[in-house]
């Protein structure tokens, strides 16, 4: 997509947008990325309005289990937002450009700062299922072999060639975290920092490859999120990143020796096999549901602290 074509859909985007809200929500101050099973945030935006993304000039639609296809306009406190219940991912068959894309409209909106949030899976034995991770870093292997979602083109001129990240997540927005859940009295156990990996799924990691990204520094990791971060931050965006850890990556300490079993089958002995440990999309879905109120409320806090 040129940078002339990229312009032209931006404005087809927004006018379709704003055609269909209030003028009290045409400029949202805060963007709000949900992740699987995370998008009961709406219920606690005021005054929400509805968009369909196949009302919006090039827009995808969401196929994952958990994610809508909808953009949900309103205020949290006095805030104007626009929350986005349901992304896009590369394993679905979206090219990065259009990954990014409702991050790149969010900014031209009026979007300052921008939180998003994701189910992972947890790499550290010390972040144990229900934890929300407050991301201070990540480790992007696509990144680094040529998925890049700033990769072609520059959307524009004005933006820079050579992005840093090193300050990708802003410690403003990290420190917010942190004060609204001392404010909402939640244990200190609930909240964590750490590093995400982003992965191209579909598929879930293999011990070998969990055991690869703990030992290269992750603390959790998932299959999405960073794309947007890096559209975010090339917008001039401030972010944040809440990780949901819905499971805990397979990673045994040892295989089982299927030489040695077959041997000991040959001797007469018998065999005691343990069913191989599995993740699924339906455990990650659960543990969303049961701590989809923690992460409302928590968002929720950050807006109204931003304010």
């Amino acid at each position: 997509m040129g940078a002339e074509t990229t312009a032209t859909s931006f404005a087809a985007s927004i006018e379709a947008i704003r055609s269909k809200l209030p003028e009290s929500l045409h400029h949202p101050q805060v963007g709000i990325i949900c992740g699987s099973g995370l998008s009961g945030l709406v219920d606690v935006i005021k005054d929400v309005q509805k968009i369909h993304y196949s009302e919006i000039p090039d827009f995808s639609t969401s196929t994952v289990p958990g994610h809508k296809s909808e953009l949900a306009f309103g205020f949290l406190g006095t805030v104007p937002v626009v929350a986005m219940l349901g992304r896009f991912h590369p394993y679905e068959g979206h090219g990065l450009s259009s990954v990014v894309y409702p991050v790149r409209v969010m900014a031209r909106l009026g979007v300052k700062n921008m939180i998003i949030t994701n189910a992972a899976g947890s790499l550290n034995p010390q972040i144990p299922v229900g934890t929300i991770v407050v991301i201070q870093d990540h480790l992007a292997l696509p990144n680094l072999t040529g998925m890049n979602p700033l990769l072609g083109p520059q959307v524009s001129k004005d933006l820079p060639r050579f992005l840093p990240l090193s300050d990708a997540y802003s410690t403003t927005l990290r420190r917010l975290a942190f004060l609204a859940a001392h404010r909402l009295q939640l244990d200190d156990s609930a909240l964590a920092e750490g590093v995400y990996a982003w992965v191209s799924g579909p598929t879930y990691e293999t011990p070998a490859e969990g055991r690869f990204l703990r030992k290269a520094g992750a603390d959790v990791v998932g299959m999405s999120t960073v794309p947007e971060v890096l559209a975010a931050r090339e917008e001039g965006l401030n972010v944040m990143v809440l990780s949901l850890v819905t499971n805990f990556v397979v990673i045994p300490d040892s295989y089982p020796s299927i030489r040695e079993e077959v041997k000991a089958e040959l001797a007469g002995l018998k065999i005691l096999r343990a069913e191989p440990e599995v993740v699924s999309h339906e455990e990650v879905l659960l543990i969303g549901k049961e701590k989809a109120k923690v992460m409302r409320e928590l968002v929720q806090a950050v807006v109204t602290s931003i304010e």
